[in-house]
């Protein structure tokens, strides 16, 4: 059998509050459970000492028999210092989704292509002054 150390929820709608308890990686999430070792309100305050509370020489115990914490209740043993939590880099978080990236490859082609209508209507009538002239300076010679 497999034993997770994970929250399991309770409280009132929009309003959560969490058992920290250890129970079998197959059991639903709120169902039932081996030992409940600890509790975390997330709306307290950070810095509040009543946020997390853990039963430590039970988390110890559990975590030496083999029990894997998910991913939430390991960042909540590594700020209580019971069990180290190796720092994870997700490089493409702050990289835009696929449509972002459509959206602005669209934006950047159509200001090229007001750029390119610009330079296109500013060489114009430069070209039609030039025509002019010459029939200027071949009306003066004649």
């Amino acid at each position: 059998m497999s034993v997770s150390i994970r929250l399991s929820r309770g409280g009132a709608k929009k309003r959560p509050y969490y058992k920290i308890v250890v129970s079998n990686s197959r059991a639903p999430r709120d169902g039932k459970y081996l030992e409940q070792v600890g509790t975390y309100n997330p709306i307290l305050a950070k810095d509040d000492e009543n946020r997390v509370r853990l039963v430590e020489d039970r988390v110890r115990y559990w975590l030496g028999v083999g029990a894997q914490p998910t991913d939430r209740v390991a960042r909540l043993l590594d700020k209580a210092g019971i069990k180290e939590r190796a720092a994870t880099v997700n490089a493409k978080k702050g990289e835009p989704g696929q449509k972002a990236k459509d959206r602005a490859e669209e934006r950047a082609e159509k200001l090229r292509e007001a750029e390119e209508a610009a330079a296109a209507a500013a060489a114009a009538p430069a070209a039609e002054e030039a025509p002019a002239e010459a029939a200027a300076e071949e009306s003066t010679e004649a």
